[in-house]
């Protein structure tokens, strides 16, 4: 039996609901964008709140995939919302930082808003470099993907560092 062609918007609107229903769509490579340092990313949501720069205290929820298994997240966790997020300093290496892969998929292009999820690919330079970590081997090429939470703030409106908890 020979089925119709679907028209053009039908295949759009496809493509779209598969983006929106979260990050384990497969998403062509040809449709990520080049970003610094060999990182490749692709913007699933765009964010819609505050845009953070360098040095201010972020929050996050990620998932770490090698070979399509998630070996590290914020959202596992008890009850209803999940896990914990993580905070970190946007731009910080050493203590108050991240994996630098995480760190740069955040501010790649014109940087993520509050709101916005990203799909990455790391190199292993952005990753666990050539040393790894536990299971995963030196010079693993990771999958990240990456929600933009919040910018923290004080009551005040002027931007602080506090400790997630």
């Amino acid at each position: 039996m020979l089925l119709p062609e679907e028209p053009a918007e039908a295949v759009g609107f496809k493509k779209d609901l598969q983006r929106r229903r979260g990050f384990k769509a497969q998403i062509p490579e040809e449709d990520f964008q080049a970003g610094p340092q060999g990182l490749k990313y692709v913007e699933m949501t765009p964010g819609k709140g505050a845009l953070p720069k360098k040095g201010d205290r972020i929050a996050v929820h990620y998932e770490i995939r090698w070979h399509g298994v998630t070996f590290m997240t914020s959202r596992q966790g008890m009850g209803v919302t999940g896990g914990e997020p993580l905070g970190f300093n946007l731009g910080a290496q050493g203590p108050g930082g991240t994996l630098p892969g995480l760190d740069l998929t955040v501010q790649a292009g014109e940087g993520m808003r509050v709101g916005g999820s990203r799909k990455a690919i790391l190199p292993p330079e952005l990753g666990y470099g050539e040393k790894g970590i536990g299971e995963i081997p030196g010079g693993a090429t990771l999958e990240l993907d990456v929600e933009l939470l919040s910018v923290k703030t004080s009551p005040f409106g002027s931007r602080v560092k506090i400790v997630e908890g």
